[in-house]
């Protein structure tokens, strides 16, 4: 799962990825990147609204999410937020498909991030 210093916790900082962060977007997920010149770790942050499902369903995409995240970590540079959000089509989509938009969006937005 992600650490700590992985997450995005603040609002402000949700607020400014969204708004000034190159944005990705698929049937699924939304992905913003903004790319920082801090020495930091790579935080990740999810957007999951009440449109995605009940509690359980969001939490559920969010646990995914987490997961797919902690695998990219490593390939992200540091200092980079990314905040995806997630669609109404995210609660019934499989791991697999979640991974793979997470994936094309972080090729597209974030250089050298290759990873299948």
């Amino acid at each position: 799962m992600l650490a700590r210093p992985n997450r995005l916790t603040r609002g402000v900082d949700y607020r400014q990825v969204v708004r000034r962060g190159a944005r990705c977007g698929g049937p699924r997920l939304v992905t913003s990147v903004l790319p920082g010149a801090d020495q930091r770790a790579p935080r990740f942050g999810f957007i999951i609204s009440k449109q995605v499902g009940t509690a359980v369903v969001r939490n559920t995409v969010r646990r995914r999410l987490k997961a797919i995240c902690a695998e990219f970590r490593e390939t992200v540079p540091e200092g980079t937020d990314v905040v995806i959000r997630a669609l109404p089509a995210s609660a019934n989509a499989e791991f697999s498909q979640l991974r793979a938009d997470v994936s094309r969006c972080l090729n597209r937005l974030v250089p050298g991030s290759d990873r299948a």
